[in-house]
């Protein structure tokens, strides 16, 4: 079992930076690849991948929407990984998760592969 709990979420302008944490319980953290998946505003159905990072932090992934302006770390002996969003646009608004998942392979976009989910954090960027 994995707890996830996101914090660091608010409201900034548009060109502005924010930091995600994710703190995660439980000893196997260690053993899973993490991600960072966002809501947006009338997408409830929809969780759109953001940026993953493989147990060991030597491989990440990124959506081209946020490419060059976010990046993913993690530090296994804290439990936790972090998001750091620079550069925020509008279209950046949305509730942010953070996920486990076993395995690091091609379907590390798809949030249907993972298995332990936070609560959100909301982030409003205001033009």
């Amino acid at each position: 079992q994995v707890q996830l709990v996101e914090s660091g979420g608010g409201l900034v302008q548009a060109g502005g930076s924010l930091r995600l944490s994710c703190a995660a319980s439980g000893r196997t953290f260690s053993s899973y690849a993490m991600g960072w998946f966002r809501q947006a505003p009338g997408k409830e159905r929809e969780r759109e991948f953001v940026a993953a990072i493989n147990w060991s932090g030597g491989n990440t992934y990124y959506a081209d929407s946020v490419k060059g302006r976010f990046t993913i770390s993690r530090d296994n002996a804290k439990n936790t990984v972090d998001l750091q969003m620079n550069s925020l646009k509008p279209e950046d608004t949305a509730v942010y998760y953070c996920a486990a998942v076993r395995h690091w392979g091609p379907n590390i976009v798809a949030g249907e592969e993972y298995d332990y989910w936070g609560q959100g954090t909301q982030v409003t960027v205001s033009s």
